[in-house]
């Protein structure tokens, strides 16, 4: 019987273990090896090296590696389909008398490989396809051995539940709100402001950066693995009928995750530009200099880009006697760390820090996505997935699943700290401005410098507030 594996254990104290081992070079049973590592094969091959036998097991590395990789070419259910085919045919189930030495010494293994799929793929299993193959490969199995009933329902069972949380979860989600506030400009001069401002909800940095990571871990929690290749599907040259996923990319949480990053920076951004007088907008910035300072500290590298971005803003950076108020020496540090030269060397040193840090302490990190993004975009458009044979290029996908499980790793640690439901609704629901309201609030904080913005000074004050 196969080793029980949680749907983490292909991670080792360093992250993703790449290397899938083989005593020989060259070619086995159509897979392609180099200095002991797969590195290609035909789509049947690695199907085939997928699927457990009474003697055979395959790596845990593989089995996510493939599940991962394998949508760019197959869709799942048909993957599962062509799987349980071949065990049917393999294993004999057909036959009118079971063998039944052969299905105990094969059966753990099916159970434990669809128990790894479903712990760590669970938004495969919404499609009824999918339940219905896994069903009939448990039920062919069972009557060898009354147990599997039992696996079977403790599987549908971890499965409906794991499903049934990551769907409340959502639900459970404060709702982003999308509207704009660029009227509220006209309340700027009236004070006291009719709009809330977050000092008013949170005045402490370090209980804002522990919301903000509240917020950031409970959306990366919804954001299944494969969202990552689905992201980026392309048509698969060797099927001319269709793309994998044509219906829909089944990428929302991932797409809502990026919403949220949006959000904040306008958000960072409409609380510097709100207030009246110079002093409240300085004291605003520093407030957030010093949030992004602790979300930095507690490894919150997204909400700290989000903050940054807010504050780099044109309509923000252009406040300079705002700015002349500030102590900017806390910033400047905070913008060096995400300083972009040499491709975020300053940011994926800290990274590599907090990672480190992690293993050693389970303590959080939470990557800047967009560059996470755009690091899996670039290995995607860099590399071929089908090599100039038709083969798959499985070393590009081994790389791949290094980046995506050191992303699983870093979502799945709970939070510790504790949450307040008031600033994190605030932080979902405050009216914001967009670009043209900035823009608008703050040449009304600080006159327009020249001609082009008097300009559009004017035009912004006709079209939103109806003045000329």
């Amino acid at each position: 019987m196969p080793q029980t594996l949680s749907s983490t254990s292909m991670f080792t104290p360093c992250g993703f273990s790449p290397h899938l081992h083989t005593s020989k070079e060259g070619e086995q049973g159509g897979l392609i090896f180099q200095d002991g590592n797969l590195t290609s094969a035909s789509l049947d091959a690695l199907i085939q090296h997928l699927i457990p036998t009474t003697d055979y097991y395959p790596e845990v590395t593989y089995i996510f590696t493939f599940l991962l990789s394998s949508r760019l070419f197959i869709e799942p259910h048909e993957l599962l389909s062509r799987v349980c085919h071949k065990c049917i045919e393999q294993q004999r189930l057909d036959d009118p008398v079971l063998d039944k030495a052969r299905i105990r010494k094969f059966g753990p293994k099916i159970l434990q490989l669809l128990t790894e799929w479903t712990e760590t793929f669970p938004y495969d299993f919404q499609e009824e396809r999918m339940i219905g193959h896994l069903k009939d490969m448990i039920h062919r199995i069972a009557p060898c051995d009354e147990a599997y009933w039992k696996k079977m329902n403790q599987l549908l069972q971890a499965l409906n539940q794991k499903l049934a949380t990551l769907s409340h979860g959502q639900e459970g989600i404060v709702k982003i709100s999308t509207a704009v506030s660029d009227k509220l400009v006209a309340f700027k001069t009236k004070p006291p402001s009719i709009q809330r401002e977050i000092l008013s909800v949170c005045s402490d940095p370090y209980t804002l950066a522990q919301q903000l990571t509240h917020v950031e871990l409970e959306r990366l929690s919804h954001i299944g693995p494969e969202e990552f290749v689905q992201a980026f599907v392309h048509k698969d040259p060797l099927d001319g009928t269709k793309t994998c996923f044509s219906e829909q990319k089944k990428t929302s949480n991932l797409e809502a995750y990026v919403k949220w990053f949006n959000r904040l920076c306008y958000l960072v951004a409409t609380e510097i530009c709100m207030p009246a007088k110079k002093k409240q907008r300085a004291q605003v910035i520093e407030f957030f200099i010093d949030v992004a300072r602790e979300c930095f500290n507690i490894g919150n590298f997204n909400s700290l880009m989000a903050i940054i971005s807010g504050m780099n803003m044109s309509p923000v950076s252009r406040l300079k006697k705002t700015w002349s108020k500030v102590k900017t020496a806390k910033f400047f540090i905070l913008e060096h760390q995400m300083d972009p030269t040499g491709n975020f060397y300053n940011y994926r040193t800290a990274l590599r820090g907090a990672a480190h840090r992690q293993n050693k302490l389970t303590s959080i990190v939470i990557p800047f996505f967009s560059l996470l993004i755009k690091d899996i975009y670039f290995l995607n458009e860099g590399c071929a997935n089908r090599l100039p044979n038709g083969h798959v290029n499985f070393e590009k996908f081994l790389e791949l699943a290094k980046q995506v499980g050191e992303f699983i790793t870093w979502k799945q640690v709970e939070c510790p700290f504790e949450q307040d439901p008031n600033i994190i609704h605030y932080l979902h629901t405050a009216p914001i401005f967009t670009e043209d309201g900035l823009y608008l609030a703050s040449y009304e904080s600080e006159s327009p410098e020249n001609q082009t913005e008097k300009d559009r000074w004017k035009s912004l004050r006709s079209t939103i507030l109806g003045k000329t």
